[in-house]
């Protein structure tokens, strides 16, 4: 294999991790590792929802995830084009948000997102980002409380001591 070749191997496959960290890091409410996938000066726009810095979307994020029993948010077919210490990638998202009793609601958000990637010192990591909503659905739940009594919405959660 080449080495431009398998820099784009090693570099597709840390873009991956990174955006799977992210997922995990909102869904553990661990602020630090959501935060990690932007860039210091990173722009997002979640149009209708939030436009502003990276740093500010978490921050926005953290308080919505905060009035919900529970999330969960997954990444799928991420098409990932490096140029050098430069990608951009296209990645599906889909997130899951309970909301809080009386009238839990369970409201399922589909979409993309479009980001371009910078690697510095040898570290990926987002410098603009586009999320395109494509579909968005809510329908009523019963009132339960979270589906799995291990599953946690920090670092107490079984994801963490189980490396």
């Amino acid at each position: 294999m080449r080495d431009a070749e398998l820099h784009e191997l090693r570099a597709q496959q840390a873009i991956r991790d990174t955006l799977y960290r992210y997922c995990r890091g909102l869904d553990r409410m661990d602020k630090a590792m959501a935060c990690a996938v932007f860039s210091e000066t990173c722009q997002v726009n979640y149009y209708g929802m939030y436009t502003g810095s990276g740093q500010g979307f978490v921050d926005w994020v953290w308080e919505a995830h905060a009035d919900m029993q529970c999330h969960s948010h997954q990444i799928t077919n991420c098409l990932i084009e490096v140029d050098g210490s430069r990608a951009t990638s296209e990645s599906y998202v889909t997130v899951a948000l309970w909301t809080k009793p009386p009238e839990t609601q369970e409201i399922v958000c589909k979409g993309r997102y479009l980001d371009r990637w910078q690697c510095d010192n040898g570290r990926w990591c987002i410098v603009e980002r586009e999320h395109v909503l494509d579909l968005q659905s809510t329908n009523g739940i019963p009132d339960i409380s979270a589906p799995n009594s291990v599953s946690r919405r920090d670092s107490e959660d079984a994801s963490y001591g189980f490396s």
